[in-house]
């Protein structure tokens, strides 16, 4: 028994999702080559915001995606059962594993909601980003795969595959914080318990247009982005360490490859527990890819930017308490040699916002001294934090 088991397998259908059975194998006759009941109908366990089901029927099992209830009762674009379809359509036969798409009905009056049906595929999804049980080996492999995975949904040429006009591109950071606001504007009505509205949101949604940062404005960088790309969306082959599927497209659409990335490696800023994060963990000793390494094999199988390139919108000085410098977690060398590479970002990045790391015992005359250089390169913002160790980003 594992904390994860509620997520695993099937169960019998509730009757929150239940649905006519016998309309949907009537009109499978008719949609699905191959389809021969009788049908019987499970769903998968998991927290899907679209339910999701097992259909078996005696020759041959499938999965069935569909919207919680009709357009008229659902947020506006949201649960988008047919962007899924069309773009694991478009993704079928490249080096991102989807299943196979069978069909797509949108008429509400089959079973009260839009679904589509798709392949049933046998294997595993891994709920605990730690991989109990694997060995060190076993891990690395695991996070090799998920990395080669997200590169390769990156480099797809989404033209080439129908599906230039999967989303809108360019301003792609503006349109996600536009859109959530809305989305959450139409939630917090303050008409029950869980609709009342939160401070911090209401702060968050001012602040972020306000702090987009610069390479987040390159509009020559558009792809596919999953939207919500992690490891328990993930199946993998049940021996080998190999994706055989990437499921939830929900949040899909064309935008910038650099945000999926950025949402992805949240894990190593999220501490175990409830959202399953690796944050805080002696990863090296478990054979999981630093932060840092993991980025450095993305950047490589991509070629969309270079590692540093990631930081220079964020330049992070830390000072030990030897008074040794480090630049974006490398030796910064000598004074001279920091307050040249700080000028050099200063030129590549207008406004970027500087973090300076010290420990407790960091003399406050090392700290001053890095103050001077930062401004004497022009940077901007700057924001210090005092920690018990000088390790790390903010």
């Amino acid at each position: 028994m594992t904390d994860f088991d509620h997520f695993v397998g099937t169960r019998p259908v509730s009757s929150t999702q239940a649905f006519d059975v016998a309309a949907l194998s009537a009109w499978l006759e008719q949609h699905l080559p191959g389809f021969a009941g009788p049908l019987t109908v499970e769903s998968f366990k998991g927290g899907q915001s679209n339910p999701t089901y097992k259909l078996n029927t005696p020759g041959q099992s499938y999965v069935m995606r569909a919207k919680p209830g009709p357009v008229a009762k659902l947020l506006p674009s949201a649960h988008a059962v047919e962007r899924e379809f069309a773009v694991m359509s478009g993704l079928h036969g490249t080096d991102v594993p989807v299943p196979r798409m069978y069909c797509l009905c949108e008429d509400e009056a089959v079973i009260g909601r839009a679904f589509y049906i798709m392949e049933f595929m046998a294997g595993r999804v891994l709920w605990d980003q730690t991989l109990p049980g694997m060995s060190t080996t076993e891990r690395g492999a695991i996070y090799n795969e998920m990395n080669r995975v997200i590169a390769a949904l990156h480099s797809v040429k989404f033209a080439e595959r129908g599906l230039a006009n999967y989303g809108k591109p360019g301003n792609y950071f503006e349109r996600q914080i536009g859109r959530w606001g809305r989305q959450y504007t139409a939630s917090a009505d303050g008409a029950g318990p869980m609709s009342q509205p939160i401070r911090e949101m209401e702060q968050l949604m001012e602040w972020l247009p306000q702090h987009i940062p610069a390479m987040a404005r390159a509009e020559h960088m558009v792809s596919i982005v999953h939207g919500d790309y992690r490891l328990d969306n993930l199946m993998f082959h049940p021996t080998e360490p190999r994706v055989i599927a990437v499921l939830d497209w929900e949040l899909s659409t064309l935008g910038h490859p650099l945000a999926d990335f950025s949402y992805h490696c949240m894990a190593w800023h999220i501490p175990p527990g409830s959202f399953r994060g690796i944050g805080g963990l002696d990863v090296a000793s478990l054979g999981i890819p630093t932060e840092e390494q993991y980025i450095r094999m993305y950047c490589e199988r991509t070629g969309l930017v270079q590692p540093d390139e990631l930081k220079a919108d964020s330049v992070v000085v830390t000072v030990d308490a030897a008074g040794n410098l480090l630049l974006n977690e490398q030796p910064a060398g000598t004074r001279g040699e920091l307050l040249a590479r700080l000028r050099a970002l200063a030129a590549q990045t207008p406004q970027p916002e500087v973090h300076i790391l010290a420990d407790v015992e960091t003399k406050f005359q090392a700290v001053g001294g890095v103050l001077y250089l930062v401004k004497e390169a022009g940077l901007g913002k700057v924001n210090f934090v005092t920690e018990p160790t000088a390790q790390g980003r903010p």
